[in-house]
């Protein structure tokens, strides 16, 4: 599902919205496996590239004036399999941006 988002909304917040989404990204790239062995390992890859995937859905739908309602969903549960819940909740509250 996608939320539509006016081109003056999208103007107004572009440099928030941007900023929420690469800050997610570089924190997420920064985590360790929270556990040790190549399981955990595997899984961290495979829930830090879920989160990147999902930011980068979410620009590309910014840019074409919504915002990605599943893949917020989807990034947020990836931000807290890697034990990032304040991310998380960032990505979530850009359902919100709209509302003043």
């Amino acid at each position: 599902m996608s939320k539509q988002v006016s081109p003056e909304l999208r103007a107004k917040y572009d440099e928030i919205f941007m900023q929420v989404l690469l800050g997610t990204q570089a924190e997420a790239q920064t985590t360790k496996p929270q556990a040790p062995g190549n399981l955990a390992a595997m899984f961290h890859k495979e829930q830090v590239a879920e989160a990147l995937q999902q930011c980068a859905v979410l620009i590309a739908a910014w840019n074409k004036g919504e915002i990605d309602t599943r893949a917020i969903g989807k990034c947020a549960a990836a931000l807290k399999g890697l034990g990032l819940p304040a991310a998380a909740e960032r990505i979530e509250n850009l359902v919100k941006i709209d509302e003043e």
